[in-house]
């Protein structure tokens, strides 16, 4: 069979989806997933797009040694050495380097002629080649570039010392017999080009870039790139939980593997789902809280007599699983640091001290918890311990059929000091966020605001999300809390403390 590779984006461009933005913790947190579920290449940032950025792309490479991590460059020497000085403590170090090709692309954006294009493209792969011993080069808009002039692009930064070519739909416009054919192209009339990776990063504009992908492997390509849950700019990319496991269930028709390890792909994507905000919807091939249930009564009936009559994925191969230990007010330390441990989470002794002890406290107002309660207290901690400006000390809300909804808040700023106002709204979580504008004494758009309940039942703990726009810039925020009220201050808090760390987004391919 042949080996797929699987360069994961998640990092850098999941993270440009609007009002996404993730901090160092957090990104690393992910990446150590991703190198769990088995990723090949972990595109970690954009490095020359901020200091944070930066950063988190630095202690990434530091730190995870089972994947490789790579960074995005423009076409610039400035981008390529940032990159180096993030990248060169990585096991193997590896650029990604981007210049576009389309017609419209060099008029418009580059103002370059064809010429000046391939030369500036060559002269970056050549740069980069002093640092990095890996270099893949991408033809922004490929799929919207005359062909000839395509080939003869390729050609050049192959020859410059490109080990990887990338072909990306950025617009998501082709389909899936014209994205095979350039590949075929490419392999026709490019020298050189049997000695390298092609590459494949599909958008889902039109809904067509699992299949582009999928493509692509039947006309030579080894390489897939996307992200989790399919996030990314705009409609967003290849997701590549759907792409593993289409060759994994259909191996008789593309005779194609990956290395993933599947059953870590819904742990994986709950994660992404978490820390984004980006909430995966319930009809989502392959992790959605539809994939596997059944409805419609002759489907139950052919599922109860034999599973696959209805079911061609079981829950299990992609990592669902149902547990029979119920945690509660009585269950001691040990089973509720194995469970955690069974569902992924590694602790410090420190942090199993400060989980056990907001475990115990759900308890006291929560009969059972379930895997999404330990999920929700674990995201909320995250919450609270990488929030670096305000924090809520108290909440009181006042409320009724016949009077104005009122709030009253205290907040901690990160120097100690306490700020207390109250303010009125239309409805109590407009009271709320009325106070906490005034609090922090600045206007705060709210452009989305989104409750869930992590479970069924009246105790179940609520997760709010929303974006917030203050100036120029916008965040999203979550908060977790048994009372709808308090989850949605936390979430707002979480948002504007987050709009301070928001990097810049350059980039996209």
């Amino acid at each position: 069979m042949r080996r797929i590779s699987l360069f994961d984006t998640t990092l850098r461009d999941g993270e440009q989806s609007p009002g996404v933005n993730l901090n160092v913790k957090e990104k690393l947190e992910i990446a150590r997933q991703l190198e769990r579920l088995g990723m090949d290449v972990i595109e970690a940032g954009f490095p020359a797009s901020s200091n944070s950025d930066l950063l988190a792309v630095q202690e990434i490479a530091k730190t995870v040694k089972n994947s490789s991590i790579t960074g995005l460059a423009r076409s610039v020497k400035g981008d390529i050495d940032a990159a180096w000085e993030a990248l060169k403590y990585s096991e193997e170090p590896r650029i990604h380097v981007f210049l576009a090709t389309s017609p419209i692309h060099m008029k418009y954006k580059l103002n370059k002629t064809p010429d000046q294009v391939i030369e500036t493209a060559v002269n970056a792969v050549k740069y980069a080649a002093k640092y990095f011993p890996v270099i893949q080069w991408s033809a922004e808009d490929a799929c919207r570039s005359e062909l000839p002039f395509l080939a003869k692009i390729v050609e050049e930064v192959i020859a410059a010392g490109a080990k990887i070519i990338n072909i990306p739909d950025t617009v998501g416009y082709i389909t899936p017999k014209e994205y095979g054919e350039i590949f075929k192209y490419l392999q026709q009339n490019v020298k050189g080009i049997e000695n390298i990776t092609l590459s494949s990063h599909c958008h889902d504009d039109l809904g067509m870039a699992v299949a582009n992908a999928l493509a692509a492997i039947e006309n030579g390509v080894n390489q897939i790139e996307g992200t989790i849950n399919g996030l990314g700019e705009r409609a967003g990319n290849t997701a590549l939980e759907e792409l593993a496991v289409a060759l994994h269930i259909r191996n008789d028709y593309y005779n194609a593997t990956t290395g993933l390890v599947l059953n870590e792909i819904k742990r994986t994507s709950d994660l992404v789902s978490n820390l984004t905000g980006m909430i995966v919807p319930a009809n989502k091939a392959v992790v959605g809280k539809n994939a596997f249930a059944h409805e419609a009564g002759i489907h139950q009936d052919g599922v109860l007599k034999e599973k696959t009559t209805y079911e061609i994925i079981s829950p299990e191969l992609v990592g669902v699983t149902t547990n029979s230990m119920v945690l509660g007010k009585h269950s001691g330390r040990h089973a509720f640091k194995s469970r955690l441990v069974e569902l992924g989470y590694s602790l410090s002794d420190e942090e199993l001290n400060k989980m056990f002890k907001a475990f115990k406290e759900l308890t006291e107002t929560k009969k059972e918890i379930t895997d999404e309660d330990l999920k929700a207290l674990m995201l909320e901690e995250k919450v609270a311990t990488n929030d670096n400006g305000y924090e809520l000390e108290s909440l009181q809300v006042q409320f009724g059929t016949a009077q104005i909804p009122t709030a009253t808040i205290s907040l901690k700023t990160k120097d100690g000091e306490i700020i207390q106002e109250a303010s009125t709204g239309a409805g109590s979580v407009e009271a709320i966020y009325n106070t906490l504008e005034r609090c922090i004494g600045t206007t705060i758009q709210l452009t989305d605001y989104r409750i869930q309940s992590n479970t069924s039942g009246r105790d179940a703990l609520a997760q709010v999300y929303v974006k917030v726009k203050i100036g120029d810039g916008e965040a999203s925020g979550r908060g977790v809390a048994q009372d709808v009220l308090e989850a949605s201050a936390k979430a707002y808090i979480n948002a504007v403390n987050r709009c301070t760390i928001v990097p810049e987004k350059l980039g996209a391919i």
